[in-house]
């Protein structure tokens, strides 16, 4: 009987240590994950900040086209404004 239990429990032994290695390449995995997603999430981070200075970079260049837009619009009416003076001045001599 005393047998039957030693070999019972060296079995129960056995197979817990069996779980025990597998639990324990379980966790490295998950460590190697962990590992990985961290990584990634730091990247994204990244991304998004540089992100965020392209938009203000954009936001910046629209505003100045904007402005170049504006100036030449105001070009475009004076200029026009110039050539029917010296039309006027042309036809008065």
């Amino acid at each position: 009987m005393d047998k039957e239990i030693i070999e019972l429990l060296k079995s129960i032994n056995y197979k817990l240590d069996e779980h025990m290695q597998i639990l324990n390449e379980h966790t490295q995995i998950l460590n190697e994950h962990t590992q990985i997603l961290r990584a990634l999430e730091h990247s994204s981070e990244v991304h998004k900040a540089e992100i965020d200075n392209l938009n203000i970079t954009v936001a910046r260049i629209e505003g100045e086209v904007k402005g170049i837009r504006d100036d030449l619009t105001a070009l475009e009416v004076i200029t026009s404004k110039n050539w029917n003076d010296i039309s006027k001045l042309k036809a008065v001599r």
